[in-house]
C-alpha cells in the first residue's frame, strides 16, 4: 500500500513539469515539492537522499509525508538554499535507494549530475542502519510483537497459580476493606447526620440561652442594685454577731447601716415588694443585735473611767474617738439608749474631774504662801508686816516686798505650759505668792477642759448639737468650776496683794485667748467668773492704798516748825514715794497691753493724786521755799526714773504727767 501510494506520486513524475523553478532565496523543502518535480527529466539533476536522516515511523499512515518530512535537517539545514529545480536529486533514484536491490535490482546507484556530496549528507540524516526499507519496517514490525504479552500455558498457569490466588486474596481483603469503609463511611454519614441534627439543635437551644442571657441581664440591671441596696453578707451578719469590736466590726456596721438606710427608703416608697418585706425583719434584727453590742462595749468603757489611778483621755482616745462611729449608730437606731449612755458617761466624767481637781486643790493647799495683809499698804507701817500660811498656820515666812513685782512677771512670760503635777505640788518646800497656786490650777482646768470639750464634739457630733454638747459640758465641769472659783476666793478673799491680783487678771486673760485659740467657747463662763472675782478685789486693795495715803497725808503737821527743826529737815525723797514708785512700775509692767475698759488706769489714777497731795502736804512742813521745790522736784523725779523704761499707753501717760511735775520744779536745783 506504501509502495502504491509511492508509485502514485511517481507517476505524474515521468511527465517533464513547465513550471519554473523557485527563486534561488528560497530554502529547500521536500514536503513543499509538488509531483511534477519527480519527472524522469529532473531525476537524473537531483541528489540521492541519505536514509539515515530521517527516523521512519511505521504506524504512520501517510509515507510519503512522513518521509518526506523526515527529510529535513533541523532548522532547514539540510539541503542548500541556492539549489534550483534543476539541481535537484532524481526521484526515482532516491525511492530505488531507499528500497534497496528488490526494487529494481540494483543496490545503489551513483549520484547523477556530480551531487555525491549531498547525497552523503541525506544519507547521514535517514539511518536505516544499513537496512532495506522493507527490512526496517519488518523489524520494527518484530520487536511491536516482542513488547505484546504472549499466550501463557498451562504450565505457566500452574506455576504462577500462587501468585494469582495471592492476588485474589489480596483483592478480596481489598474488597473487604472497602467494605469496611463502605460501611465505616455509611456510619459516619448516619453519625454525621445525627451530628448535625444535635448541631442545630444546639444552635437553638444556644439562641435560647442568649435570649436568656439577654433578659436576665436585663432585669439583673433592674434588680441588682436594688439586691445590692438591701442585702447583706454572712460574713458580715457573723462579725456584726460574733466578731471583736474593732476597725473591721465598725466597717461591717457602716454596710448594715448603708443597708437599713436602704431598706427605710424601700419601705416608705409603698411598693409592694416580696425581698423587702423579707429581709426588712432580718435586718432588724442584725441592727437590735449591734446596738446590744454598742450598749455593752461603751458600758464597759464607761466603768473603766471610775477605776482608780486611771488616765481618762488615753481611755477617750483608744475606746471613745476611735470607734466614735457606734455612739452615732446608737443615737440614730435608739435615740433613748443613746441618751442614757451619754447620760451616764456625763456622771462618771462628773465625778471624775470633780475628784481629780479635788485632789489637786490639797495638794496647791499644801503650798507655802506669802501673806499680804492690810499692813502692806502704801501708808503702812512696815513693823507691821509678817508672813502667814494659806491654810491658817501662822509663822515667820520668808521676807517679801509687796511693792516690788520683781521676777514674778515670768509667769506671764514662760513658755512652760504645763501644770504642776499634785505630788511635786505636796513635796514644794519653797514660799510663793498666791498667783502660783492659781496659775496652776486654773492652767490644769484649761488642759482637762480643753481636752474634754475636744472629745465630746468629736464622738457626740454629729449625732448632737453644739448647743447639746456646751450643755453637756457644763453639767461635767459644773462642780468642777465652783470648785476653781473656790479656789479664787480663798486666795483673794483677805490678801492686799494688789500686784499679785493683777497678776492672776492677766493670767486668767490668757487663758481666755488660749481658749479662743483652741475655738473652747464652753469654758468662757468660766474665765468671766473669775474676772469677776478679781477685778472688784484689786480696785478694793487699790481703795485701801489711797486710804492708807490719806490717812498718812492727814496726819502730817503744818505747824510753824522752829530754825533747829528746819535746819534737820531735808530734801530728799520721801520712802513712800520710793514705793510708790515701785508699786506704779509694777502696775505699769502689768499694764503693757491693757485696755481702756479695764480699771487699772482710774484706780492709778486716784492712787497718784493721793501720793501728790502726800507730797504736797509734807513740802509745806519745809520752812525754805527753794528747799520746798527741791524737795518735791527729787520726789518727782525718782517716780520718773523708776517708770521710765516702760513701754505702753498707760505707762506714757504716767511718764508725761511726772515729766510735766518734774519740770515745773526744775528751776529749785
Amino acid at each position: 500500500m506504501w509502495l502504491d501510494r509511492l508509485s502514485g506520486h511517481s507517476t505524474p513524475a515521468a511527465t517533464p513539469s513547465a513550471t519554473p523553478p523557485p527563486p534561488t532565496n528560497r530554502s529547500y523543502s521536500p514536503a513543499a515539492r509538488r509531483p511534477s518535480h519527480l519527472g524522469p527529466a529532473a531525476a537524473s539533476q537531483r541528489p540521492g537522499f541519505n536514509p539515515r536522516s530521517s527516523s521512519l515511523s511505521l504506524n504512520s499512515n501517510d509515507s510519503t509525508t512522513s518521509l518526506l518530512a523526515s527529510s529535513r535537517r533541523p532548522n532547514g539545514s539540510g539541503l542548500k538554499q541556492s539549489l534550483t529545480a534543476a539541481d535537484a536529486p532524481d526521484p526515482l533514484q532516491v525511492l530505488e535507494k531507499l528500497l534497496g536491490s528488490e526494487g529494481n535490482g540494483s543496490s545503489s546507484t551513483s549520484p547523477a549530475n556530480g551531487y555525491g556530496a549531498e547525497g552523503e549528507d541525506f544519507e547521514l540524516e535517514l539511518d536505516f542502519e544499513n537496512l532495506s526499507l522493507r527490512e526496517f519496517a519488518s523489524r520494527e514490525l518484530s520487536t511491536k510483537k516482542e513488547h505484546s504479552y504472549a499466550t501463557q500455558t498451562v504450565e505457566e498457569f500452574e506455576r504462577d497459580k500462587a501468585k494469582f490466588e495471592d492476588l485474589h486474596r489480596s483483592i478480596r481483603a481489598c474488597d473487604d476493606v472497602l467494605n469496611s469503609v463502605e460501611s465505616n463511611l455509611a456510619s459516619f454519614q448516619n453519625d454525621l447526620a445525627t451530628v448535625s441534627a444535635e448541631i442545630e439543635t444546639l444552635q437553638s437551644r444556644s439562641t435560647a440561652l442568649s435570649l436568656r442571657l439577654e433578659n436576665r441581664k436585663l432585669v439583673e440591671s433592674g434588680l441588682g442594685p436594688i439586691v445590692e441596696e438591701i442585702s447583706v453578707s454572712p460574713a458580715i451578719v457573723r462579725k456584726i454577731v460574733d466578731g471583736v469590736i474593732d476597725e473591721a466590726w465598725v466597717k461591717a456596721l457602716a454596710e448594715v447601716e448603708k443597708r437599713s438606710k436602704a431598706m427605710d427608703i424601700k419601705s416608705k416608697e409603698n411598693r409592694n415588694i416580696k425581698g423587702v418585706r423579707d429581709l426588712k425583719p432580718l435586718l432588724e434584727n442584725l441592727v437590735n443585735k449591734a446596738l446590744e453590742r454598742i450598749r455593752d462595749f461603751l458600758v464597759a468603757q464607761i466603768k473603766a473611767l471610775r477605776s482608780p489611778n486611771i488616765n481618762a483621755q488615753i481611755i477617750q482616745q483608744q475606746h471613745f474617738i476611735r470607734y466614735k462611729d457606734l455612739y452615732a449608730f446608737l443615737h440614730r437606731h435608739h435615740p433613748q439608749l443613746a441618751e442614757e449612755i451619754g447620760q451616764a458617761y456625763m456622771n462618771t466624767m462628773r465625778w471624775y474631774f470633780l475628784n481629780q481637781f479635788t485632789r489637786y486643790e490639797k495638794a496647791l493647799e499644801k503650798i507655802k504662801l506669802h501673806v499680804v495683809d492690810r499692813h502692806d499698804v502704801l501708808g503702812g507701817d512696815d513693823g507691821n508686816r509678817k508672813t502667814n500660811l494659806l491654810a491658817g498656820n501662822k509663822s515667820s515666812g520668808a521676807h517679801h516686798d509687796a511693792f516690788n513685782l520683781g521676777r514674778r512677771i515670768d509667769l506671764l512670760k514662760t513658755s512652760n505650759q504645763t501644770a504642776l503635777p499634785s505630788f511635786l505640788a505636796e513635796e514644794d518646800k519653797a514660799t510663793h505668792y498666791l498667783e502660783f497656786p492659781f496659775r496652776n490650777f486654773n492652767l490644769a482646768l484649761v488642759d482637762n477642759a480643753s481636752a474634754e470639750y475636744s472629745f465630746l464634739t468629736s464622738f457626740f457630733s454629729p449625732a448632737l448639737s453644739f448647743s447639746a454638747i456646751s450643755r453637756h459640758f457644763n453639767f461635767i465641769f459644773e462642780p468642777t468650776f465652783a470648785l476653781g472659783q473656790t479656789l479664787t476666793k480663798s486666795l483673794i478673799h483677805e490678801t492686799f496683794d494688789c500686784l499679785g491680783l493683777l497678776l492672776c487678771v492677766r493670767l486668767n486673760q490668757h487663758f481666755a485667748f488660749e481658749l479662743q485659740r483652741r475655738k473652747i467657747p464652753a469654758v468662757d463662763g468660766y474665765i468671766n467668773g473669775t474676772s469677776m472675782l478679781l477685778w472688784p478685789r484689786f480696785q478694793v486693795i487699790m481703795d485701801h492704798h489711797c486710804e492708807s495715803v490719806r490717812t498718812v497725808t492727814n496726819a502730817i503737821s503744818v505747824r510753824k516748825q522752829s530754825a533747829s527743826e528746819q535746819a534737820k529737815q531735808s530734801a530728799a525723797p520721801h520712802f513712800m514715794t520710793q514705793r510708790f514708785g515701785q508699786f506704779m512700775q509694777g502696775i505699769l509692767a502689768l499694764s503693757t497691753e491693757a485696755g481702756d475698759d479695764e480699771p487699772v488706769s482710774a484706780s492709778l489714777i486716784r492712787l497718784r493724786s493721793e501720793i501728790e497731795a502726800f507730797l504736797t502736804k509734807s513740802s509745806k512742813s519745809i520752812g525754805e521755799s527753794r528747799k520746798r521745790e527741791r524737795f518735791l522736784y527729787n520726789n518727782y523725779s525718782l517716780i520718773l526714773t523708776i517708770i521710765g523704761d516702760l513701754d505702753g499707753k498707760l505707762a506714757l501717760e504716767q511718764q508725761e504727767h511726772f515729766e510735766s511735775l518734774k519740770t515745773a520744779f526744775e528751776g529749785s536745783k
